[in-house]
């Protein structure tokens, strides 16, 4: 049976091929070094569809950026799976973002690109609309067990997200990760107990 798509079903599957080939361009070889030829080609689609999606090549990387983001926090989200507490909650959340920025996709897009392409306001936005949220409510569930000292919780999931943030980044640049890694996880394990 062959059945028709709509317009906006059409619309919907350029978009998305447009975002797959961005996000696997922008994470092999970074934002700089793509171009958006490149991306219709790989996406199978034509310039005209590309610019009818998105503004320009910048807007493009936006939404691979709010895709990657949305992945990212499902895969911190699955790392808390069978965790005993709120207490430990929150240190496998840190272990679970810091495995997913171990990602070369993810460091390159996420923590490399995208403060410098979007501007560090936009991209603290887009990291705060999807993790924020998440920290909030591990901390809020910590505070209600008594796992950590009462305290206002939004003020604490800003220092928390950037605590994890700056991780993320020191593991990325190191010129060895996993030694940059083993001192990160004993640093925000500390600061995570010591709530």
């Amino acid at each position: 049976m062959n059945v028709k798509r709509t317009q906006a079903e059409r619309s919907e599957a350029t978009r998305g091929a447009l975002i797959s080939a961005g996000r696997e361009l922008f994470g092999a070889r970074g934002y700089g070094a793509v171009g958006t030829e490149e991306v219709v080609a790989r996406a199978g689609v034509t310039r005209g569809a590309l610019y009818h999606q998105f503004a320009d090549k910048r807007d493009l990387f936006r939404a691979v950026v709010e895709a990657l983001e949305q992945d990212v926090i499902g895969r911190v989200g699955r790392s808390l799976t069978g965790v005993s507490g709120p207490g430990e909650a929150l240190i496998a959340m840190m272990g679970g973002w810091l495995d997913v920025c171990e990602d070369d996709e993810v460091q390159r897009i996420l923590l490399l690109d995208a403060p410098g392409v979007l501007g560090w306001d936009e991209w603290r936005a887009i990291g705060n609309r999807y993790g924020l949220g998440e920290v909030i409510g591990l901390l809020d569930a910590a505070i209600e067990a008594g796992a950590i000292a009462r305290q206002p919780a939004v003020p604490l999931a800003h220092v928390v997200l950037g605590a994890l943030d700056e991780a993320a980044l020191y593991i990325a640049r190191a010129e060895d990760p996993k030694a940059a890694r083993a001192e990160m996880e004993g640093v925000l394990d500390r600061l995570l107990r010591s709530l």
